[in-house]
C-alpha cells in the first residue's frame, strides 16, 4: 500500500468495483422498470380483450363469469362496478383501484402503491357497468437470481480486468521513478556522470529531466568550486613560501643587519595579504549564511558617499590616481543597511584603484534616482568578462600574470552583499575607457 504500484492497483480495483456496482443497481432498476410496462401493456391488452367480449354478449353473466375465472388464475383480481356504483371484489385489488380512481368509470391504465405494495390497474367500461384488472406484479425469483448472477460475474472480470491493468500501471509508471531514484542515490554518494533516460509519461519524464538538470548543475558547481579551491590554494602558498623563507633566513642567520628589516617587512606584507585572502573567504562563508546580520534602514545615500570620497580621495592622492566624485551631495533617501553598502563601494574602489594606473581618473558618481556607480580608467573587460565578473575568482585565473588582479573574491562579494541589500549590480564599459560598476538600491 505505500508503494506507487500498490495505490495504482487499489485505486484501480476501487473504481472497477464501483463502476460494476453502479452499472449493477442502474440495470436492475431498468430491468424492473422495463419488466412493469411490459406486465402494465399485457394487463392492459387483456382488458381491451375483455372488454371487447363483453361487448359482444351484450355482458352475459356466464361470459363474464367464464373470463373472470381466466383471469383469476393468472393473478389478476377483476373487479366488477355495476350500474348503480355497488363493488365487487376482492378487498386488496378494491382498495388499489379506489386508489387509482378506477371505479368511476372510463378508460384507465395506472400502477398505484398501497399497504407497500405495488399494483397495475386497468379500468374499462362494460355494457352493464364496468370493470377493473388488479394485478400485483411479483418479481420471478429465477429472473432475478440470473441477473444478480450476471452483476456479480461482471464485477468479478472488472476486479480481475482492474487488478491486471494496475499491476501492468504500476510497473510502468514505478521502473523509471524506480531508475530515476537510484540514479539520485548514486549522486548523493559522489557520481556525477551518471543521467536518467527520459521516457515514460510527461510527468514522469519531467521528473527525470529535472534530475538531469540538477546532476548538470551540480557537476558545474563543483568544478567552479574545484577551481575556485585551487586558486586560492596557489594563493595562499604564495605568501606562504614568502612568510617561511624568510623566517627560516631571520632563524638561521643568513639575513642580518640593515636586510634584516626588509625581510621583516616583507613578511609583514605576506601576512597582510594572507590575511586580507581569508577576510575575503569569511565574508563570502557568511553571506552564503542564513544568520548573515543586515540592518535595513533608511540611509540618506549623499551621507555614504562624503564618507566614501573623504577616504579614497586621500588614498588615490597617495597612489598618484585622479579622483572624482559626480553628484555626492545630491540627498536622497534608500532602504538599505548603510555599514554594508560602504564595504560595497570599498571593494568596487579597491578594485578599480589596483587596476587604474598614475594620472588617470577613478570616479564615484550618484546617478538620478537611487543608482550609485564606480567607474575606472582601466584596461576595461571584454563582453564576455563582464558577464562572468562577479563570478568567485573567474577574472583572476583569466588575468592572473597579466594585470594586477586581488584575490579574486572582492567582487563576488560586493554582488552578494548588494542582493543581500535587496538592490543588483551590473558590470560595463565605463566613459573613462575601463570598467564600470552600476548599483541600484531599492527605496
Amino acid at each position: 500500500m505505500r508503494s506507487l504500484a500498490g495505490r495504482i492497483i487499489v485505486v484501480c480495483l476501487a473504481v472497477a468495483g464501483v463502476s460494476a456496482l453502479v452499472a449493477g443497481l442502474v440495470l436492475f432498476r431498468l430491468v424492473s422498470r422495463t419488466s412493469l410496462d411490459v406486465t402494465q401493456r399485457v394487463l392492459a391488452d387483456q382488458a381491451d380483450v375483455l372488454a371487447a367480449q363483453l361487448f359482444e354478449t351484450d355482458g352475459g353473466l356466464a361470459g363474464r363469469r367464464r373470463v373472470v375465472d381466466i383471469l383469476e388464475r393468472q393473478g389478476i383480481a377483476v373487479v366488477s362496478v355495476g350500474q348503480r356504483g355497488n363493488v365487487v371484489g376482492e378487498a386488496n385489488a378494491v382498495a388499489a383501484a379506489r386508489q387509482a380512481k378506477a371505479l368511476d368509470g372510463g378508460r384507465l391504465s395506472k400502477n398505484v402503491e398501497t399497504g407497500g405494495r405495488t399494483y397495475l390497474v386497468e379500468a374499462r367500461d362494460a355494457p352493464r357497468g364496468g370493470f377493473v384488472l388488479v394485478l400485483q406484479p411479483s418479481a420471478d425469483r429465477t429472473t432475478i437470481q440470473r441477473l444478480i448472477g450476471n452483476i456479480l460475474l461482471a464485477l468479478g472480470i472488472g476486479l480481475l480486468v482492474a487488478a491486471v491493468a494496475g499491476v501492468v500501471l504500476g510497473r510502468l509508471l514505478a521502473r523509471p521513478l524506480r531508475r530515476t531514484a537510484q540514479v539520485a542515490h548514486t549522486m548523493r554518494a559522489g557520481r556525477r556522470d551518471l543521467r536518467v533516460p527520459v521516457e515514460g509519461p510527461r510527468e514522469v519524464a519531467d521528473v527525470a529531466g529535472s534530475v538531469n538538470s540538477l546532476a548538470d548543475a551540480l557537476q558545474r558547481s563543483e568544478s567552479r568550486q574545484r577551481d575556485f579551491l585551487l586558486s586560492v590554494s596557489h594563493e595562499l602558498r604564495t605568501p606562504l613560501t614568502a612568510v617561511r623563507g624568510f623566517a627560516e633566513s631571520l632563524a638561521d642567520g643568513v639575513v642580518t643587519g640593515p636586510r634584516a628589516a626588509d625581510a621583516g617587512r616583507t613578511i609583514g606584507n605576506e601576512a597582510q595579504r594572507l590575511e586580507r585572502l581569508v577576510g575575503d573567504l569569511l565574508d563570502l562563508a557568511r553571506l552564503s549564511a542564513d544568520d548573515f546580520r543586515m540592518d535595513i534602514t533608511s540611509v540618506d545615500l549623499s551621507g555614504v558617499l562624503r564618507e566614501t570620497a573623504a577616504v579614497w580621495s586621500a588614498r588615490c592622492a597617495a597612489e598618484g590616481v585622479e579622483f572624482r566624485s559626480e553628484n555626492a551631495d545630491h540627498p536622497v533617501a534608500a532602504h538599505t543597511d548603510p555599514r554594508r553598502l560602504r564595504q560595497a563601494l570599498d571593494g568596487l574602489m579597491e578594485n578599480a584603484l589596483r587596476v587604474t594606473p598614475a594620472g588617470r581618473p577613478i570616479v564615484l558618481a550618484h546617478l538620478p534616482g537611487r543608482v550609485l556607480q564606480v567607474r575606472d580608467s582601466g584596461p576595461g573587460l571584454s563582453e564576455e568578462d563582464y558577464r562572468i565578473a562577479f563570478e568567485r575568482g573567474a577574472l583572476h585565473r583569466r588575468y592572473q600574470g597579466i594585470r594586477p588582479v586581488g584575490t579574486g573574491l572582492g567582487l563576488a562579494i560586493v554582488h552578494g552583499l548588494v542582493t543581500r541589500m535587496g538592490g543588483r549590480i551590473e558590470a560595463g564599459p565605463a566613459p573613462e575607457g575601463g570598467a564600470g560598476f552600476t548599483i541600484t538600491l531599492p527605496g
